[in-house]
């Protein structure tokens, strides 16, 4: 019979049907790749979260050296100190584009449109981040990190963070630096990168006026290749 439901119409039984539905549904092909953007896009405001996971990129790649190699590498060899600088650096600009990315996001409203969990986890990771660098400096094996991590541990402790978490543990910052922290930060991102393609860009506050500009010149550049023709 034509009226007949088909396999795809049935409603999936198991969890893994219904994940499986639901990302088909919010999340189709044309959303995680699309081939256009809105022509609010081409501000230059739109670039720094792009830049800060390039960032996070290098800091991982660089990370993943050092960590190989090990202290008694980065610290003698040129191309330890090479790969130590690439990942102090990459870490430097990380923050820049992420501060940069949050305070563009602050000022035009980011949470608008139901975004609101866009912007928790974005904020969120920035914590993390700001953990993982800390458990970074302090597992530099040099004089500069049993400074800040003697300072550090007065503070900490006086919030009674100390009770758990021994920032002058080499062993225990080594570990949350390299697993536990990266892989925190890992899963964030990813479901700010899936939250940001399931609802799109957030929109300047004149979307409008801009996207009507926009299509105005782009219907003006489409006239005049058609009048040459």
């Amino acid at each position: 019979m034509s009226g007949a439901p088909t396999v795809d119409d049935e409603p999936a039984s198991s969890w893994i049907g219904k994940v499986r539905n639901r990302l088909e549904r919010d999340l189709p092909y044309d959303k995680v790749l699309p081939e256009t953007q809105p022509a609010y896009v081409a501000s230059w405001i739109y670039v720094f979260g792009v830049l800060t996971l390039a960032a996070l990129v290098m800091i991982v790649a660089s990370g993943t050296v050092l960590a190989f190699e090990g202290p008694s590498w980065y610290h003698i060899s040129k191309v330890g100190k090479f790969f130590n600088s690439l990942h102090f650096w990459a870490v430097q600009l990380f923050f820049l584009f992420m501060v940069i990315h949050l305070l563009g996001k602050f000022w035009m409203a980011a949470w608008r449109g139901n975004r609101a969990r866009t912007w928790i986890t974005g904020m969120i990771a920035l914590i993390v981040s700001i953990g993982a660098a800390l458990t970074g400096y302090v597992i530099q094996t040099n004089f500069d990190s049993q400074w800040i991590a003697f300072e550090a541990k007065d503070g900490l402790n006086a919030v009674g963070i100390g009770a758990w978490f021994n920032v002058a543990n080499l062993g225990q910052n080594l570990l949350m630096h390299v697993f536990l922290m990266p892989a925190i930060l890992a899963v964030l991102v990813i479901v700010h990168v899936v939250l940001v393609r399931l609802h799109g860009v957030v929109p300047p506050m004149d979307a409008a006026e801009v996207e009507a500009a926009g299509g105005a010149v782009h219907a003006s550049a489409t006239t005049e290749t058609t009048e040459a023709r």
